[in-house]
């Protein structure tokens, strides 16, 4: 019985560890000179061949059928475009800008659920998706000078919702890693075709410090390829309740890293804390009520 409760309290600070990771890749982007489709091109290039040393390694089948292997593409190209928003979004505001719109992604995953998989919408999911609004009503009020940034945050979130939605009917098929394998190829592919109309596909524009490499080798290594695979593991031990719970304080430890390492660049009005307080808890609130809503079915 104690062993049982020592492994699973090994898994929840394993669990814990990943969410300070995930939390902490806003801040690789912020400390990366690169631009924004630079470090998306290096982070998915980086994953694809982290797992695919992987699969060598563990000796994986990954070799999909072509209508497979396109489907997955096309999901990691979403992938991509929602990485060079995202890490864009951080360049022409900051973290805590960005980080406090994550919460848009629930609002976008419940207008989307019901068209995609064709069921009724929830109450609780219109509970929370008001509360959302009143969330980013208040950052939009008070953080005025930042409104390019939040647009292109809520751009981002748009698109991760869309692919998670979408990589929610194919999971159960494939391997996660090998998903996380083709998705990162079409993000690479994806951005390199952005990168080539855009003229950017240039030694100049790709060319990176020491220091960038060294982020980079951890935005995509630790924060990419093992968080993944890592959650992924974890959810066999672990239910998806306390998963979800445990990676909505990504947000949060990403706001206070930011504060604490980047300074006076990320103190933002009373305002903006409001808000983002609202959006954090509606992130905290849909699980639990998601929860109550299917006890009840």
């Amino acid at each position: 019985m104690s062993s049982r409760i020592f492994i699973k309290s090994a898994h929840l600070f394993e669990l814990h560890i990943i969410v300070v990771l995930l939390g902490f890749t806003a801040i690789l982007g912020k400390l990366i000179g690169l631009s924004a489709p630079a470090i998306v091109w290096y982070r998915t290039m980086f994953a694809f061949i982290t797992l695919f040393i992987w699969f060598i390694f563990t000796k994986t089948k990954f070799i999909l059928s072509f209508k497979q292997a396109i489907q997955l593409l096309g999901i990691g190209f979403i992938v991509g475009l929602h990485w060079i928003f995202f890490f864009h979004a951080i360049k022409v505001s900051n973290v805590s800008v960005t980080l406090g719109c994550m919460a848009s992604g629930t609002l976008f995953a419940s207008l989307m659920e019901p068209i995609i998989f064709k069921r009724k919408i929830f109450w609780h999911e219109v509970i929370i998706g008001l509360i959302i609004i009143i969330g980013l009503y208040l950052i939009f009020q008070f953080e005025t000078r930042y409104v390019s940034g939040i647009i292109f945050s809520l751009i981002s979130f748009f698109l991760s919702s869309l692919f998670t939605v979408l990589n929610k009917k194919i999971t159960l098929k494939y391997i996660p890693t090998v998903i996380g394998f083709y998705e990162m190829i079409g993000g690479f592919i994806g951005v390199s075709i952005y990168l080539v109309f855009a003229n950017n596909l240039t030694l100049s524009n790709l060319n990176f410090s020491f220091t960038d490499l060294i982020y980079l080798i951890l935005l995509s290594v630790v924060c990419s390829s093992y968080a993944f695979s890592a959650i992924i593991r974890i959810m066999r031990k672990v239910s998806a309740y306390v998963v979800v719970l445990s990676i909505n304080l990504e947000p949060v430890y990403g706001i206070i890293f930011a504060f604490f390492i980047f300074g006076s660049s990320e103190y933002m009005t009373s305002g903006f804390y409001i808000g983002t307080f609202i959006l954090v808890l509606s992130l905290f609130l849909h699980p639990v009520l998601e929860k109550k809503y299917n006890s009840k079915n």
